[in-house]
């Protein structure tokens, strides 16, 4: 698991009695949403220790930060920071019970492909409580597969990209410069000899370099094709990043959104979803199937302090790996996210591994 801010740069390591404290704290967090006792913690211990040691470890995790007394309370919670410790250092996630593996396996064999995101997403609701959402992937991060081109009318083409997962794309090319139809198809064929396994940006880069070189041969087909594939490649300005989320009624069985400026807070993110898009994105740095927690002040700027994203990239077959690599792993390609957002005090023992399955699902239905 990773997170944008590691807290083992500045916190000396935990003392097994403070880590068992921490544990029992943060589990009775999670399950009652309200401040846990000595007495609460004493019940989730693995081994007995007397109500002054626990009081004496609660104050020695106050101290450092990591829980705190709220309000009046006799009761102590979980901080950003001690949520954080418990996620990185002291949660060790199950696997998702065979149950529920192949419930969801067969499940996910039932659904379409254009029915996929929307299917992950309201699955993720159900089985969390949260807020499921699925980015669906953008054709400027897929690999390609084939690209051809069909004249439409005297001055356009029409460019069909067929990429490695996803829809298939169609673009309107105006050009007047190609002849019939066997001279676009000579011109495709001269593109998807190096199209296989290249997103858009890499075919890009490729013809540009290659645009330059054949300046002086201009009625060759090799010029025709850098050329013509430049325009079919472009960046789409019109294309948006999809955000799906199928619901949203799951979120608010959570104590936490009984208060209405916190429910608005978190529906105004994802309405804005510029802004949150920016910081669900950053997940498609890490390796496909690497499960990355934002909590706190990661999600300030969002209005979303008291909230937590539990996210990892999906992704499709990287064609440049010879056969018999890994059918869903570090070899793939990331193209989209999944994931859910929440109040901070969610079940990341059960949240982690659903959203880590559901990646591996999506990312092995992408490259049948």
């Amino acid at each position: 698991m990773s997170s944008s801010k590691s807290t083992n740069q500045f916190l000396p390591g935990l003392g097994d009695r403070q880590q068992m404290v921490l544990r029992a704290v943060v589990t009775a967090y999670v399950a009652h949403a309200a401040p846990a006792s000595s007495t609460t913690v004493s019940h989730l211990l693995p081994v007995a220790l007397s109500s002054a040691s626990i009081r004496n470890t609660m104050a020695d995790l106050a101290s450092l930060g990591l829980i705190e007394k709220p309000h009046a309370s006799a009761g102590r919670v979980p901080t950003e920071t001690g949520l954080r410790i418990f996620v990185e250092q002291l949660l060790n996630p199950p696997e998702l019970a065979d149950f529920d593996r192949r419930s969801l396996s067969h499940a996910c064999e039932e659904i379409s492909g254009d029915e996929l995101t929307r299917w992950v997403s309201r699955l993720l609701s159900e089985r969390t409580h949260q807020l499921g959402f699925v980015v669906a992937p953008r054709i400027e991060r897929v690999p390609m597969r084939h690209v051809s081109f069909v004249r439409v009318a005297r001055d356009k083409l029409l460019a069909v990209l067929v990429p490695e997962a996803g829809p298939i794309q169609q673009r309107e090319i105006e050009d007047a410069g190609f002849g019939d139809q066997a001279e676009l198809d000579a011109v495709a064929a001269q593109l998807n000899e190096r199209l296989p396994g290249q997103t858009l940006g890499e075919m890009r880069m490729l013809l540009e370099s290659e645009l330059r070189e054949l300046r002086s041969k201009a009625r060759s087909v090799y010029f025709r094709a850098a050329d013509l594939g430049l325009r079919a490649f472009a960046v789409s300005t019109a294309e948006e990043t999809d955000l799906v989320i199928t619901t949203r009624s799951a979120l608010l069985s959570q104590p936490e959104f009984n208060d209405p400026n916190r429910t608005r807070a978190i529906f105004e993110a994802v309405e804005t979803n510029r802004r949150l898009l920016d910081v669900i994105e950053r997940v498609l740095e890490e390796p496909v199937d690497a499960v990355s927690v934002s909590l706190g002040e990661e999600l300030a700027d969002l209005g979303l302090r008291n909230c937590a994203m539990v996210a990892v990239s999906y992704g499709c077959a990287n064609p440049s790996v010879p056969a018999g690599g890994s059918a869903a792993g570090s070899e793939d390609r990331a193209v989209g996210v999944l994931g859910v957002i929440g109040p901070n005090r969610m079940d990341y023992g059960r949240v982690i591994p659903l959203v880590s399955y559901c990646s591996r699902l999506v990312t092995e239905k992408l490259i049948q």
